[in-house]
């Protein structure tokens, strides 16, 4: 029996450190959970073989959405693989009672439900940017006049060698 680990993060400059997995084999994604579209799932589940073991941090790490947790899940136990998730202390082997088919439904609904709630958010902050841009005055340019009478003094501080502790005080 092998164990083997995935680790699943949602971006390149996430890293995996605190889903520590102790392990024979690691299989490690940097990509969105929202389907199971990815290259070290798809790996793992070709490497895995009868008698194996694979260890997941978190149910939400495998999956974002309940029909793909249930049928990675259903994938994994078909080639006689159990998989373990370490933060819910749940394991299921294909042989679950209707307790453990209660519990992954409830907790896959969760992370689905994070999910959304993490989208409905990045969608509110965006319309928030998006407005406040439209009400905040554009910034300061400098303008034709300001520059002519800048000129001379710019020349001048380079001239003596001396500098302006803030430009914008001596235009103003």
């Amino acid at each position: 029996m092998t164990k083997i680990g995935y680790q699943r993060v949602s971006t390149t400059d996430q890293n995996t450190d605190r889903q520590e997995l102790d392990v024979d084999r690691v299989f490690e994604d940097k990509a969105s959970g929202k389907d199971a579209d990815r290259p070290a799932l798809k790996e793992m589940l070709a490497y895995i073989r009868g008698g194996d073991e694979v260890v997941v941090f978190s149910i939400d790490r495998l999956a974002r959405n309940l029909r793909d947790l249930e049928d990675i899940i259903k994938e994994i136990n078909a080639k006689d693989v159990s998989v373990t998730f370490l933060s819910e202390n749940l394991t299921f082997s294909g042989r679950d009672d209707a307790m453990s088919t209660l519990m992954l439904q409830m907790m896959g609904s969760f992370a689905q439900f994070e999910r959304s709630m993490i989208l409905k958010r990045q969608a509110e902050g965006i319309a928030a940017a998006k407005a406040k841009r439209h009400t905040e005055p554009p910034p300061l340019k400098w303008s034709a006049p300001i520059v002519r009478k800048a000129d001379p003094i710019v020349r001048k501080a380079e001239d003596q060698r001396w500098r302006l502790r803030d430009p914008c005080t001596v235009l103003t």
